[in-house]
């Protein structure tokens, strides 16, 4: 089958073995890929292997062992690899049905992006009325954090270094947009972080009593450096906790498809084209000029 790889030049498209699926997977067709900044800046050097975490298709073969959708079945599935090519074996634990009238592009959109920013919120605890900072706001994680966040009833501030890629956060619901944690006039009772390095440290700095800081991911590329010296002269007494994605995702992944289908949360995808164009995706997504997701169609013969 075909799959995208890493070679010299990029990304490109190679052939590769069909999957191997256990009795509690089921095999999909893969229809779309989303694209995350973590498996891009991080991707694996072996140019035999098949990478993704996000993808959208049908069930081909149901799991063996009763569990899960039936053949046919339209899903969105997550793992830690396999999901660029144009069949994926996956844990039914860790997909869920995609509804007639949601795009399977759009739901590709969901897996790591938006259930990281929807347990991160929960980890933050109640924030009804409360104050939370969501820095490098214009992306994947973090435009799905400011709208997840308000739907939770939270004053919203979103951080976004970039002016023109803040359009569109107040209309998920940001009641402000800074262009850093420097730029806050008052503490903050949580912080969904995704920059990381000196963002994270001004973000942990201006914390209320008991504040939190959930540190997700590092699109800085740079070192975190707290004093906590400097945090003491603030009065900052908060904690900073080191987030991860708890699976399985089926259940979250659910309730996020719930969410669109009934139109309170829309997925923005700032980049979409055929997997052809694999490599030029993941160069805008790192350079950041990708408001949202990038979401690839898987395009050829079977």
């Amino acid at each position: 089958m075909r799959a995208l790889l890493n070679g010299p030049t990029g990304l490109h498209i190679g052939e590769v073995p069909e999957p191997h699926v256990g009795d509690g997977q089921a095999l999909i067709a893969v229809q779309a890929v989303s694209l995350n900044f973590g498996e891009i800046a991080y991707r694996s050097p072996n140019p035999d292997f098949v990478s993704g975490w996000d993808a959208a298709g049908t069930v081909l073969r149901p799991a063996a062992d009763g569990t899960g959708p039936a053949e046919g079945a339209r899903v969105v599935t997550f793992g830690w690899s396999g999901a660029w090519a144009q069949r994926r074996a996956v844990d039914t634990g860790e997909l869920a049905v995609v509804p007639d009238d949601v795009d399977l592009g759009v739901a590709s959109a969901l897996p790591v992006a938006g259930v990281t920013a929807l347990q991160a919120v929960r980890r933050l605890g109640s924030v009804l009325g409360r104050r939370v900072l969501v820095t490098g706001a214009s992306g994947g994680v973090g435009r799905y954090a400011v709208r997840l966040a308000a739907l939770a009833g939270a004053h919203v501030i979103a951080s976004a270094g970039d002016p023109s890629r803040a359009e569109g956060l107040r209309e998920l619901g940001a009641a402000e947009i800074v262009p850093g944690p420097r730029a806050l006039t008052r503490p903050v009772h949580g912080v969904l972080d995704t920059v990381g390095g000196a963002q994270l440290a001004d973000a942990f700095y201006r914390l209320e009593a008991d504040g939190v800081v959930q540190a997700i991911g590092r699109a800085a590329r740079e070192t975190t450096t707290i004093d906590f010296e400097e945090a003491g002269t603030r009065s900052a007494r908060g904690r900073l906790e080191n987030f991860n994605i708890t699976a399985p995702l089926a259940a979250d992944l659910t309730y996020l498809l719930d969410l669109v289908r009934t139109d309170r949360l829309a997925p923005e995808i700032g980049w979409r084209g055929p997997w052809e164009r694999a490599e030029e995706a993941a160069e805008a997504l790192l350079g950041r000029r990708v408001r949202g997701k990038a979401v690839l169609d898987v395009t050829g013969p079977a």
